[in-house]
C-alpha cells in the first residue's frame, strides 16, 4: 500500500496452511480502510509493515496490537463457497475497525479502563461510517440500529445497565459490552450531528494532534470537540456518565389558519442500578415534514436538527403551507426509544413516502410492531389490516429501487425486539403472533412471492459478487422462500432442496438450509447430512452447521441442541463452536430457549458451569439471557433464578461470571 505521502507499506496476512486463497477479501478490505482513513480523517499509517494473524481459537473478534492485529479466523477467511454475504460485510467492517485503532486506540490511547469507550466507541463509529460508504448506507444504518435495539437496549434496561464510561468493575473483561461499543458509537454520532461535518473533522484533527502519543480520557476528547464548536457540550457530556435508554415522546399539531406546525417533545429516562435520578440530556432530533398530499419534503433543508435539552420542549415551524406528517428522528439521530402520536395509517403512509430511507423502514417496523403486539394480546394471530396489505402489495410490485431495503421493509420485527416492548415478555404469544402474520402474508401474496423467487433465481447462477445489488437480490429471494414456507411448507421444502443443491454460493445454500432445518422432511435430513459431509473438515463451516440447527424453529429444538452438545465435533473449548450452538440457541431462539419446562435454561446453565472452568470470559458472555429473568412470567422466573443460583453456588466460580450473575440477581 502506498500512503498519501508516498511511503510504501508491506501488508501481510498469516493463517493456517491451505487458507491463503481465502484471504483476498480481507486484504482488499485492509487497503480500502487505509485509503478511507486518509481521506475521511487525514490519518496516514506510520510504519513500514502491517500484519494480520488469523487464529481459530480466540475469545474476541480481533485485537488491535500495533502492526500485529490478531483476528478470529471467521473474520478473515472468505470465499463464495464458504462465506455468506453477512460474512463478507463483517470481515470488511472488522478489518477496518482494527486498522482504525492504529490512531484511535494506539497512537492515542486510554488513561485507564474506565475510558474504554474513548477508543472503542470512537472506533466503532469510524467503522460504521466506513461501512456505510463502502456499501448501502441506509441498509447499513438499519443493521446498526437493529443490533443496538436487540443487544444494547436490553442491557440498558436490565440489572447490568451502566454508562458508556462506567465507574466500577470487578472483572475488566466484562467491560467489553454493547453499551461501551455500540452506544459509545452512537454518542460520537450525536456529536457529529450537533457539530456538523467541518467542526467534527476539526475536533478530530485537534484530538489526534494534541494527544498523539498520550494516554487520555473521554473528557480530553470532549475538550477538543468543544474547542471546535460554539455549541455548549457540558450538558451533552452527561451521555458519558448516565446509564439507561431515554424515551422521547413526540406529538404534533397543525394550525391551518396560521400555517404553523408545532412539535412537542418530552424525554424521560427510567432509573437504573445506582442512578435513580436522571437529569435531561442534550438530544439531537433530526426532523423532516412530509406533505400529506403528495409526500413532498416541506422543509428546506429537508432534514433539520432540533436540540432537545429540557424534559419538555415545543418546536414551532412557521409558513407550513399544508398539513404534514413529521418524520421523527431521521437516520436514528439519537439512541432513544421513540413514542409518537402517529397512527398506524400515518406510519404505513410514511413507509411509502418518506425521503429518509431509514425512517421509511422504521415507520413500517413500528406499525408492524404495534400490529403484532395487538395480535399477541388478542390471540388473533393472523390479522392483517387493509392498510398493511396495501403497503405490502406496493412493495412486492415495486420495480427497481433498493432491493435490499425492500427486503428489510418486508421482514417482520424480531421476536426478541417485540419482547422488549412488553412489560412482561409473552414468549409463546409473540411467537404465535409472528408466525401467524408470516403465514397470512405468505398466503395473501403467495403468487407474488413465487414470482419474485423465480425472477431472482437466474442471479443465483451468475458469478458471485458481494456488492449491494447482488446482496439485496439474494436477501429478497431468500425472504420470499421464507414466506413461501410460512404459507405452504411442502412447496418450500421442494424449492429449498433444489436451491440447496444448485447453490453456487454460501448465502443461497445457508438460506435454503435454514428453511429445511425447520421442517421434518426427507429433504431436510438429506440437506443437513450433506452439509455436514461438506463442512466436517472446515471449522468455520462446521460452526454454520451447528448455528443453523440452534436457530431452527423445530418442534424439539431443545432436544436437538442437547444432542448436538454430544456430537464428536462439538467442543466447549473453542469459543466459536460454543457461540455457534449454545450462544445462538440462548440469544437467538427465544421460544425454544424459554420453553416452559426450563430445559433450555438447564442446558445453558450446565454449559456455563463447564465453560467457567475452561474459559471464564466465554462463560460470562453466554450466560446473559438468564440475567433477564425478571422480565418473564412467574414460572419462568423461578426456573431461571434457580439456574442462576445453581451457577453462583459453584465453589470455583470466576470473577467474570460472579460479577454478571450477582448483579443479575441483585
Amino acid at each position: 500500500f502506498t500512503t498519501m505521502s508516498g511511503r510504501s507499506v508491506d501488508l501481510y496476512i498469516y493463517t493456517d496452511h491451505g487458507n491463503a486463497a481465502r484471504c483476498h477479501h480481507a486484504m482488499t478490505s485492509l487497503k480500502k480502510s487505509m485509503l478511507w482513513d486518509e481521506e475521511a480523517y487525514g490519518r496516514e499509517y506510520d510504519l513500514d509493515i502491517f500484519n494480520i494473524v488469523a487464529v481459530n481459537d480466540f475469545n474476541a473478534g480481533a485485537m488491535e496490537n500495533k502492526s500485529l492485529n490478531i483476528f478470529n479466523s471467521k473474520l478473515v477467511l472468505a470465499d463464495p463457497e464458504t462465506a455468506t454475504d453477512t460474512d463478507y460485510l463483517l470481515i470488511e467492517a472488522i478489518i477496518a475497525h482494527e486498522y482504525f485503532h492504529n490512531w484511535s486506540g494506539n497512537r492515542v490511547t486510554c488513561r485507564d479502563w474506565f475510558q474504554l469507550s474513548l477508543k472503542e466507541g470512537f472506533t466503532v463509529y469510524r467503522e460504521l461510517q466506513f461501512s456505510g460508504e463502502m456499501n448501502d448506507r441506509d441498509v447499513k444504518r438499519i443493521e446498526d440500529v437493529e443490533l443496538l435495539r436487540n443487544r444494547q437496549f436490553p442491557e440498558d434496561a436490565g440489572p447490568l445497565a451502566h454508562p458508556i464510561r462506567p465507574d466500577s468493575f470487578i472483572e475488566i473483561n466484562n467491560f467489553y459490552t454493547p453499551t461501551v461499543y455500540e452506544k459509545g458509537a452512537e454518542v460520537i454520532g450525536m456529536l457529529h450531528t450537533l457539530m456538523g461535518d467541518a467542526a467534527y473533522r476539526a475536533g478530530c484533527d485537534l484530538y489526534f494532534s494534541r494527544h498523539d502519543g498520550q494516554a487520555v480520557t473521554c473528557d480530553d476528547f470532549l475538550a477538543c470537540m468543544q474547542a471546535c464548536t460554539d455549541i455548549d457540550l457540558e450538558q451533552f457530556s452527561l451521555w458519558y456518565s448516565q446509564a439507561g435508554t431515554p424515551t422521547v415522546t413526540a406529538q404534533h399539531r397543525y394550525d391551518i389558519a396560521q400555517k404553523k406546525l408545532v412539535l412537542s417533545l418530552t424525554q424521560q429516562t427510567a432509573p437504573t442500578p445506582g442512578q435513580s435520578e436522571k437529569p435531561p440530556l442534550h438530544i439531537p432530533v433530526k426532523i423532516g415534514l412530509i406533505a400529506k398530499s403528495d409526500g413532498r419534503d416541506l422543509l428546506s433543508p429537508a432534514t433539520q436538527v432540533l436540540h432537545l435539552r429540557e424534559q419538555q420542549q415545543d418546536f414551532v415551524f412557521e409558513n407550513i403551507s399544508e398539513d404534514a406528517l413529521p418524520s421523527f428522528l431521521r437516520g436514528f439521530s439519537a439512541p432513544v426509544k421513540l413514542v409518537t402520536d402517529l397512527t398506524d395509517d400515518d406510519l404505513f403512509w410514511l413507509m411509502a413516502h418518506d425521503s429518509d430511507g431509514f425512517n421509511r423502514w422504521d415507520a413500517g417496523q413500528t406499525a408492524l410492531q404495534r400490529l403484532l403486539l395487538r395480535n399477541t394480546a388478542s390471540g388473533e394471530y393472523g390479522y392483517l389490516p387493509d392498510s398493511a396489505k396495501n403497503v405490502f402489495q406496493n412493495l412486492l410490485e415495486e420495480h427497481g429501487g433498493d432491493t435490499h431495503l425492500r427486503a428489510m421493509a418486508l421482514t417482520l420485527p424480531s421476536e426478541n425486539y417485540l419482547g422488549q416492548l412488553m412489560p412482561m415478555i409473552d414468549v409463546d404469544g409473540i411467537h404465535a403472533a409472528r408466525r401467524g402474520l408470516m403465514q397470512v402474508i405468505g398466503e395473501t401474496f403467495y403468487q407474488k412471492w413465487q414470482e419474485i423467487y423465480r425472477a431472482l433465481t437466474p442471479l443465483a447462477g451468475t458469478i458471485y459478487q458481494p456488492n449491494p445489488q447482488q446482496i439485496g437480490a439474494r436477501a429478497l429471494r431468500n425472504l420470499a422462500l421464507r414466506y413461501i414456507q410460512a404459507a405452504k411448507p411442502a412447496d418450500a421444502a421442494l424449492l429449498a432442496s433444489e436451491q440447496y443443491h444448485d447453490a453456487r454460493n454460501m448465502t443461497d445454500r445457508i438460506g435454503a438450509l435454514k428453511v429445511l432445518a425447520d421442517l421434518d422432511t426427507p429433504q431436510s435430513t438429506q440437506a443437513l447430512s450433506g452439509f455436514y459431509d461438506f463442512a466436517k473438515n472446515d471449522p468455520l463451516l462446521l460452526d454454520k452447521w451447528f448455528a443453523v440447527q440452534a436457530l431452527a424453529d423445530h418442534p424439539d429444538n431443545v432436544g436437538r441442541v442437547a444432542s448436538l452438545t454430544q456430537h464428536p465435533d462439538f467442543t466447549l473449548k473453542n469459543p466459536n463452536r460454543l457461540r455457534s450452538l449454545l450462544g445462538n440457541f440462548a440469544h437467538g431462539n427465544p421460544v425454544h430457549f424459554h420453553r416452559a419446562d426450563g430445559q433450555g435454561y438447564r442446558l445453558l446453565a450446565d454449559a456455563v458451569i463447564a465453560v467457567n472452568r475452561l474459559n471464564p470470559q466465554a462463560a460470562a458472555r453466554i450466560v446473559a439471557p438468564l440475567g433477564q429473568w425478571r422480565r418473564y412470567d412467574a414460572q419462568r422466573q423461578a426456573l431461571m433464578e434457580a439456574e442462576l443460583r445453581r451457577i453462583l453456588a459453584e465453589k470455583d466460580i470466576s470473577n467474570d461470571l460472579y460479577e454478571i450473575i450477582s448483579k443479575s440477581l441483585g
